[in-house]
């Protein structure tokens, strides 16, 4: 096996796994790069189609190029897509930042989902290179009655062997894309041309939502809502070019995203304590 198919055959693992053991299962998709290559793993371990919905929470504030994505996938792939509006931000936390409080509109959407359809595990695109927090994750990773995650609690998983048996009340999170790193996803969208939202793509931006950047040259790396998520300077416009881009930079992944950003680490850490994934 070379790099991808190692990984590749890991996930495939992972999701299998996951379909045998646990009995109401469903997968978040967000439409960016790591659902989508979730989304083919699926297809590829379940022989061409996807056995489980896939969940959409929407906050009515993803970009116009996000839905139109969604719109046209989603009947292509021929996936059963429960698309759930999150509730108002009222309902969050009033001492979290702006972003953070539209973000956790994501986690109550999801945990309403999960109570009207009775999911007991939930599979989501997240990787351990993305953020220190989710660094801490586990492949299979139990949440109690109210969705909260507790670090300190966490199963060792040791020679891919899972626990996936729990006390009654527990859901699990599911992460088959935990070993891979931002340039796997690449390579692997390049190899298996895996579609994407054209915002991944380099191009002049004047504003976007609000914000003037004057002509600059610049791409989406991590796509979100709405007024908390912006471009980076990048003339990566085609996926080679962002392959050697990503095998250089220093730039953070969600360095587009004021919630990823450092200085609002505690608040992320926050809002994964109470179940963002």
């Amino acid at each position: 096996m070379n790099h991808l198919e190692s990984l590749e055959a890991q996930s495939i693992f992972i999701f299998r796994e996951a379909f045998n053991k646990i009995d109401k299962l469903a997968m978040l998709w967000s439409f960016g790069k790591d659902s989508n290559v979730m989304i083919h793993l699926a297809r590829k371990a379940f022989f061409g189609r996807v056995p489980f919905p896939l969940i959409h929470c929407d906050t009515d504030l993803e970009m116009d190029e996000v839905y139109a994505f969604r719109d046209r996938y989603a009947k292509e792939w021929g996936v059963n897509l429960i698309s759930h509006r999150c509730p108002p931000i009222e309902q969050t936390d009033a001492t979290l930042p702006h972003a953070a409080r539209v973000a956790s509109r994501k986690t109550l959407g999801l945990k309403e989902v999960i109570e009207k359809y009775n999911f007991t595990g939930v599979i989501a695109g997240i990787r351990r290179d993305e953020e220190g927090t989710r660094a801490k994750e586990r492949y299979f990773s139990p949440r109690g009655q109210e969705g909260h995650w507790d670090v300190k609690d966490q199963p060792p998983e040791f020679w891919d062997q899972f626990k996936t048996d729990f006390a009654p009340g527990t859901s699990l999170r599911i992460h088959p894309l935990l070993h891979w790193t931002e340039l796997d996803i690449w390579q692997y969208i390049k190899a298996e041309n895996i579609p994407i939202v054209p915002l991944y793509y380099a191009r002049v931006w004047h504003d976007c939502f609000g914000k003037d950047f004057g002509g600059e040259v610049m791409r989406f790396r991590s796509l979100g809502e709405k007024g908390i998520t912006f471009p980076v300077k990048s003339t990566a416009s085609t996926i080679d070019e962002i392959i050697e881009e990503l095998r250089t930079t220093k730039v953070s992944e969600r360095s587009g995203r004021p919630m990823g950003a450092d200085e609002d680490e505690s608040s992320f850490e926050r809002l994964r304590e109470a179940g963002y994934m």
